[in-house]
């Protein structure tokens, strides 16, 4: 894969971590999409929650970058990385929806 690519999935993981990070240790919870103030009960544990699963995804990206980088396969696993890459991220984004409403008030 080339350099720019490379470059690109490191710039994404530095976005997440960034975000993951005022989330998680700065509570910046309004960062949440659907965050709704009067329904979450705790803000404290949404940002924790939150925060540590975008972590995780910043850590996915940096981990898809230097496989890409390194090339370990010789191409033939390339698209093997990839679909993992997918897997894994729609699972931690499964998780974050229904892992949040735990933090959420019943109707």
């Amino acid at each position: 894969m080339s350099s720019g690519a490379v470059l690109a999935l490191l710039v994404a993981a530095g976005f997440a971590a960034t975000l993951g990070i005022l989330i998680k240790y700065f509570g910046v919870v309004q960062l949440v999409a659907g965050y709704d103030p009067d329904r979450v009960t705790d803000d404290e544990g949404l940002a924790d929650f939150i925060g540590t699963n975008i972590l995780y995804v910043a850590t996915l990206l940096v981990l898809v970058g230097v496989v890409e980088y390194t090339e370990p396969f010789d191409g033939d696993g390339t698209e093997a990385v990839w679909i993992a890459f997918v897997v894994v991220l729609l699972g931690l984004t499964a998780r974050m929806i229904v892992g949040s409403r735990r933090y959420e008030a019943s109707e």
